[in-house]
Parts: C-alpha cells; sequence; structure tokens
C-alpha cells in the first residue's frame, strides 16, 4: 500500500512539472503565423541574378579589413601578418598596370589579383638571366607554392635553352643578350634596385628591347620598394599613444653616415644644422663611432635620442630606402628626411611620421623647429601616433611577377620602352633642392 502511494506521489510531481511545457506548447500552436519576410534587396534571384561588381567587391576586400569582428584575422588580407583573407573572384578590370592607376604603386592590388577557378590556367615560364643566385630562389614553382601566392601557375628557370621559349625575361641591373630568336609575346623586365646615380648605363642596343620595369619608383609596372606600409584601415591613421615616447631622452640628433661625398651634399647640410643644435655623427664622417655590426648602435636611438637624420645619398625621384623606414620608423626616433620630393614622401610613409627638410628655407629654420619640439612632449609624441595603425608588409616581388604576367596576356596589354635610359635617367634626380628644380633646370638637373 505505502508502495503504490509512493508511486503515485511521483507520478503527480512528474505531471505538475510537464504541466507548464504543454501550455507553453499549445500557447505557440495557437499564435497567428508572422507573414513571410521580403528577401534581402541584395539577395540574387534565379531568373535575374544581381552581382556585386568584382572590382568593387575586390577593392573592398584590398582595403576595408579592419572592421570590429569575432576573428579578426579572418578580415585581415593574407600578406598582413596573421591575415588570412585572400581574392575570391577574378576582377579583368583590376588597377594592375601603370596606366590603370597613375601615382599609385599598386602592390595592394596585385596582392589581391587572382585568376578565375574554374579555368586550367597554363603555367607562365619566368627566366632569371641572372640566375637564381642574384634572386635567392629556387628554381621551378617553389617560390610560388611555398608563398602561397593567389596566382602561383609560373615556374621559375635560370636555364639559358629556355631564352626563346621563357614567357619572361628578367633581368637585373643590366641587359646581356640570348642569342636566340625572341618571341613576340615574350615580356622583357628590366630591374634596378638601385638610384640612377648608381645604376650603370645601358648599351644603345638595349634601350628599347624592354616592355616593362621593376624599380622602387612608383611608375615601374611592377613597383619593388624597399619597404611598404599598409595601414589596417585606411580611414584610420593614427591612434591615441600609451607611452611618452620623449621621456629620458636627452640628446638631440643622431646620423650614422658613411659616404661623405654623396651627391645631395646632404654632410655639409648636418653639418650648418650642427650650428644651431646638437647633432652627433656616427662614422666615417663625425666624431663618433659605433662599429655597424653592434646593436647597440641603433638601440641609442631608442633610448638617447629624439631625431635621426635619414638622409639619402642622392636626391631622386621615389628614392626611399631602409635609412628611413629601419633606422629611422622602426626605431622610435623621429626621422628628419632628405632624398625624394615631400610629395612622394607623403605618399609612402605613415602619416604624420617624419620631416622633411625642404619644409624649412634654411638649417637654422629648421633647428628652431626642432628646439620647439624639443620643449613640447604633447607635439613630440604627435609624429607617432602613426605606430600601431598599420604595418610594413612583404610585398611578395615573384607572387605579383607571376599574377602580372598572366594579367598581360588576359587583358592582351601591349607595352613597350622606346628608350628606357630616358624614362630612368631624365629629369629623376637633382643636385640641389627639389623645390629650386624649376627656377634653372639647366644646374640643378642630373641625368645621373
Amino acid at each position: 500500500m505505502w508502495v503504490r502511494a509512493a508511486r503515485a506521489m511521483r507520478a503527480l510531481r512528474r505531471a505538475a512539472l510537464l504541466l507548464p511545457l504543454v501550455l507553453t506548447a499549445l500557447a505557440l500552436l495557437l499564435l497567428p503565423r508572422p507573414q513571410a519576410l521580403a528577401p534581402a534587396p541584395r539577395s540574387p534571384s534565379p531568373q535575374a541574378p544581381q552581382r556585386l561588381d568584382i572590382h568593387t567587391e575586390n577593392a573592398i576586400m584590398a582595403t576595408d579589413y579592419a572592421s570590429a569582428h569575432e576573428d579578426e584575422s579572418a578580415h585581415l588580407p593574407w600578406f598582413l601578418k596573421g591575415g588570412e583573407l585572400r581574392p575570391r573572384h577574378h576582377d579583368p578590370e583590376a588597377k594592375l598596370f601603370p596606366e590603370d592607376s597613375p601615382g599609385d604603386d599598386r602592390v595592394v592590388n596585385q596582392l589581391m589579383y587572382t585568376l578565375p577557378k574554374d579555368e586550367n590556367v597554363p603555367i607562365k615560364k619566368i627566366l632569371l638571366a641572372n640566375g637564381f643566385g642574384a634572386w635567392g630562389v629556387s628554381g621551378g614553382r617553389t617560390e610560388f607554392v611555398r608563398n602561397k601566392c593567389p596566382v602561383d601557375r609560373c615556374s621559375l628557370t635560370a636555364d639559358p635553352r629556355d631564352a626563346a621559349t621563357a614567357d619572361a625575361i628578367l633581368y637585373k641591373d643590366h641587359h646581356t643578350p640570348f642569342n636566340v630568336k625572341r618571341s613576340p609575346k615574350q615580356i622583357w623586365i628590366l630591374y634596378y634596385l638601385e638610384c640612377p646615380y648608381h645604376t650603370a648605363s645601358l648599351r644603345p642596343s638595349s634601350v628599347d628591347v624592354f616592355n616593362w620595369t621593376s624599380t622602387y619608383r612608383r611608375d615601374s609596372d611592377i613597383v619593388a620598394p624597399y619597404e611598404h606600409w599598409v595601414y589596417y584601415d585606411p580611414l584610420i591613421t593614427e591612434k591615441d599613444l600609451d607611452r611618452n615616447f620623449a621621456a629620458n631622452k636627452t640628446k638631440k640628433v643622431a646620423w650614422f653616415v658613411s659616404n661623405c661625398h654623396a651627391r645631395n651634399r646632404r654632410l655639409q647640410y648636418a653639418r650648418r644644422l650642427s650650428k644651431y643644435i646638437q647633432v652627433d655623427i656616427y662614422g666615417a664622417c663625425g666624431a663618433h663611432h659605433c662599429p655597424r655590426n653592434d646593436p647597440n648602435c641603433l638601440e641609442m636611438l631608442d633610448k638617447d635620442y629624439k631625431f635621426y637624420l635619414a638622409f639619402e645619398n642622392s636626391n631622386c625621384r621615389d628614392y626611399v630606402t631602409e635609412k628611413f623606414f629601419v633606422n629611422g620608423l622602426q626605431h622610435n626616433v623621429l626621422p628628419i628626411v632628405m632624398g625624394a620630393r615631400a610629395s612622394e614622401y607623403a605618399a609612402l610613409a605613415p602619416h604624420n611620421s617624419y620631416i622633411h627638410v625642404e619644409e624649412f628655407a634654411s638649417p637654422e629654420e629648421l633647428a628652431s623647429y626642432l628646439r620647439r619640439i624639443d620643449e613640447d612632449d604633447n607635439l613630440y609624441n604627435s609624429y607617432f601616433k602613426w605606430k600601431g595603425t598599420g604595418e610594413f608588409i612583404n610585398t611578395y616581388f615573384f607572387c605579383r611577377v607571376c599574377a602580372m604576367v598572366h594579367a598581360n596576356e588576359r587583358r592582351q596589354r601591349s607595352a613597350h620602352y622606346r628608350n628606357v635610359q630616358t624614362w630612368w635617367r631624365e629629369g629623376a634626380c637633382t643636385r640641389s633642392e627639389w623645390r629650386t628644380e624649376g627656377q634653372d633646370s639647366r644646374d640643378t638637373r642630373d641625368n645621373g
């Protein structure tokens, strides 16, 4: 009897627990059904597909990569640290070549270019005329597969026997012709690392044989900069600082230099500057010494100095080297620059990250401004707000060469330099200041 009573009580408890659930389910069944939602305006229909323009989509992918998302790496492009975003669609109108976007280096566009996924794309053969050692790469497809290039259908060779059949031949610093007949579809590319003053002139028979150039200049077909800065979000060029970059710095200006006879007379400028503010010159041209292989030399810039003279050895168009990017921007010091035009530094450097000497009428005027910055921590720190807004990227040179060779064929583009030496040298450099070049071009222009 007691057992039956206990069982009955347990049954009643279960019923009491289930009753609210049953009532809730009945209420939901009795509610009127909501009307079906209209489809989103951008949802395609089978009859009339509405596609996002591929060029617009790829442009968004290449620039709008700093939105707030749970997994940020999935929304950073593949060439940024931790980035996973890769181009999804082929854009036949991508801005890859100089005529597509004058004044732009197009590096990001080339890195975000891809081929159609549904085509069997042939492998392009690229001949390195100077051999593998000049480039530090391996033969075959290794370079493209290892770097996970969006366009990897290329193979590198250094075999002169491939000169007649290669799709492109890459010449570094000079042109040594192969004794074979050139295919009319073959692309010859001339690569220069240094500025016109420090590159050898081509033979007269070689000035009109090149289709493309690859140099640090922004109007080259394949721009090969010393460094390339990319913002996480192009609309965010500065951020609040969490430190004082002027703290504990007791010295003013530093400079590491070994070439005392540069054509732009940078040493003379530095010595004039030193009459008005402390300038410590390290190396063969000054009274201070610190071996190049001593890591403490550059550490001094982080700890002791407020300013660094990132002076190039030549004032040439777009010529900005590691003197600025490594010695300057990659240390906690404010670079003072001389070399390319002020507008050219602005096009390739992080916003408000340097001071150009040609913004001032004289070394004395520059020194006056530097003393003002030295006395105002807020003003000094304003030149460091760019830090953390982006990064210097690997520009994956051979990935871009491969992409461009394929894109060139698809677009049936025909390019040719009638005189590549004229393009490279004429008006490219000045022995004086850029702001005076229009006053007497006969005296200030220099063709190297």
